[in-house]
């Protein structure tokens, strides 16, 4: 709590605090919305396509930028954006406006923008506390995404109910206003140092690095590999509306969860730590996060879904903190920006092309049978990763320690 000694790294706080949760509003509006609209689970799945292709396209060269350029300055663009495309999705659905297209291509302009701002968001904090209480700054906010996509999608659900998916949106752009003058309020700038040239040669480091570092593309794979079988959140409404029939009362609290249960398993593990042996923990959580999402593909209980969804997010949660700690341990200093932006392709575009995936796959044989086979398929690829890198199976936090400090040979080459 430290950190909120910082009157910047506050106000940055909060505001990202209501941005991501009118967000993840947002998100369930559009997939409530395009269900309503079509009927069709493909049309859901499309949601993926919508948001992978600015991410493929941008990711890269948003990590040069935030390099670059002042932070800062990006992420007001980017929320601003954003806080337009939620204008036009409210102006649209009040007026009767609204298709599928039209949600589709905002929904891409939002996933630009969205794309283009990670960076430098994730970048800034450094800049706005003491060295001694980044790690408490980071860790908050986690915790702040981790509360936000609880709330949003609870709230989301009963404000559709209740006056529809506009003044949802609506919500979601008063939520980027706020961030938006959280920003401006800020006065600390980044310090100055070593800028990088925008070019083609700066973008492709982070990729040449990652490539030569196999442990850290294990765990980018093994991060691809279970959003993209196990991504079960665009096929909620399926599930809401004509298996569980829980309405979108319901449907917000299956969205919310995976969040409920990774606020859990943050406040354990911030408590008993990740353990030594941190790649077999890896392993066994993702295990663990594919057999929930197939007992949840499976489920006709309200209330064993919710459970399983929950797990789904504890598991996620614990593997995050596992795959976090390896990649910044065996990361140098002047590299980890553009790893940052690579790994964006991996634990941004899964969820988006499992989207895809889940969508042609509940088209042809149902939503439950699709998230239940992905949800095997996660368990299996996992298998694959697993003894295809023993590297991974035999990581601890000792050996993190000295990689540490003394960089591997795959940094060397990179380098």
């Amino acid at each position: 709590m430290a950190a909120f000694q910082s009157r910047d790294f506050t106000l940055l706080w909060f505001g990202n605090l209501v941005s991501l949760a009118g967000t993840e509003m947002s998100r369930t509006a559009i997939t409530w919305q395009i269900y309503q609209l079509t009927g069709d689970p493909l049309a859901l799945g499309a949601i993926g396509l919508a948001r992978l292709i600015p991410l493929v396209l941008l990711a890269l060269g948003a990590g040069v930028l935030a390099d670059a350029f002042d932070r800062r300055k990006l992420m007001i663009g980017a929320q601003a954006a954003m806080l337009l495309s939620a204008v036009i999705l409210a102006v649209t659905s009040q007026l009767g406006l609204a298709s599928i297209w039209v949600i589709y291509a905002v929904t891409a302009l939002s996933a630009a923008a969205n794309t283009l701002g990670m960076p430098a968001r994730q970048a800034l904090v450094p800049s706005l506390v003491p060295g001694e209480h980044l790690a408490g700054a980071l860790s908050l906010n986690i915790t702040a995404w981790q509360l936000a996509t609880v709330a949003g999608p609870s709230l989301a659900g009963i404000m559709i109910a209740a006056a529809g998916v506009g003044a949802v949106y609506w919500i979601d752009a008063i939520s980027f206003l706020v961030i938006l003058g959280m920003l401006l309020l800020i006065r600390s700038r980044p310090v100055p140092g070593e800028r990088r040239d925008v070019s083609l040669r700066a973008a492709l480091d982070g990729l040449r690095f990652v490539r030569r570092n196999k442990l850290i593309l294990s765990t980018m794979l093994l991060d691809f590999l279970a959003t993209f079988f196990s991504a079960a959140t665009t096929m909620l409404p399926i599930f809401a509306q004509d298996i569980l029939k829980v309405g979108p009362r319901g449907l917000g609290l299956l969205f919310a969860a995976p969040s409920a249960g990774a606020v859990a398993a943050s406040l354990v593990t911030s408590v008993t730590g990740a353990g030594k042996r941190q790649g077999p923990l890896l392993l066994w959580a993702v295990v663990i996060y594919g057999v929930s999402t197939a007992i949840f593909g499976l489920s006709g209980s309200f209330w064993l879904s919710l459970l399983m969804l929950a797990l789904t997010g504890a598991a996620d949660t614990v593997s995050m903190v596992v795959r976090g700690t390896i990649r910044n341990l065996e990361t140098p200093d002047e590299l980890r920006g553009r790893m940052v932006a690579v790994n964006m392709l991996f634990f941004a575009g899964g969820p988006q092309l499992g989207e895809i995936e889940a969508g042609v796959a509940a088209k042809l044989i149902g939503g439950p049978l699709s998230v239940a086979a992905g949800g095997l398929a996660c368990v299996l690829m996992t298998g694959g990763v697993a003894a295809a890198s023993p590297e991974l199976r035999r990581y601890t936090d000792s050996r993190g320690r000295q990689a540490a400090h003394e960089p591997s040979a795959a940094i060397q080459a990179a380098d």
